[in-house]
């Protein structure tokens, strides 16, 4: 058990640490495109205007600071399951993918694989910030959240799926879809929680 909590750990830190300060600077990046698709009338002031418009509005604005945590995280998923992948010859050579912690060889041993768990624990942050950053579109109701998380957390590992399999970046497996979405909705149920213990407080 010991043995399985320490490769969790590690994996989940190295995929964190890896895309850290590529996904900083993406998402500032592209949160300057924001700004300037949907803020033009801050344009105009130079390299040093433009990044004190940034940092003002990023202090400012709760929906912006939200944006970009969300970019962030999203850029560290895409960066784990497609920019950092090695190409494969045959992206369809396992469909089904491994749906336990243990993955048997063609020998008949057996190996320890935390991909499963990773899956989940992967997308519980991500449809928690999305939820979060839409609150006000999505409302609170338990049940919306819940479906809302599920189906956001489903497509986009679907989108991913597909990527992998056109661009032949990893594999596509159904097994990371259903974990993906049990992350999702993990996620969705966790937001509530915290809002809903927010409140109290």
């Amino acid at each position: 058990m010991k043995d399985i909590i320490a490769s969790i750990i590690t994996s989940v830190l190295t995929a964190l640490y890896q895309p850290f300060w590529f996904s900083v600077i993406l998402s500032v990046l592209v949160l300057f495109f924001y700004l300037f698709s949907y803020h033009n009338e801050t344009g105009g002031r130079g390299i040093r205007g433009a990044f004190s418009v940034w940092w003002q509005f990023f202090k400012d604005s709760a929906f912006f600071r939200k944006l970009f945590f969300l970019t962030f995280y999203t850029t560290m998923i895409l960066f784990r399951t497609l920019l950092n992948r090695d190409m494969w010859m045959n992206p369809l050579s396992d469909v089904m993918g491994n749906w336990w912690i243990w993955k048997y060889g063609n020998d008949g041993t057996r190996n320890l694989t935390t991909e499963c768990i990773e899956n989940v624990i992967m997308m519980v942050p991500f449809s928690a910030v999305v939820m979060w950053t839409f609150e006000e579109k999505i409302g609170n109701s338990l049940k919306k959240i819940l479906w809302q998380s599920g189906k956001i957390a489903f497509c986009f590992s679907i989108s991913i799926e597909m990527l992998q399999l056109l661009l032949r970046l990893g594999t596509f497996q159904l097994s990371d879809i259903f974990y993906n979405t049990v992350g999702g909705v993990l996620g969705g149920l966790m937001y509530c929680v915290v809002m809903k213990t927010r409140k109290r407080l």
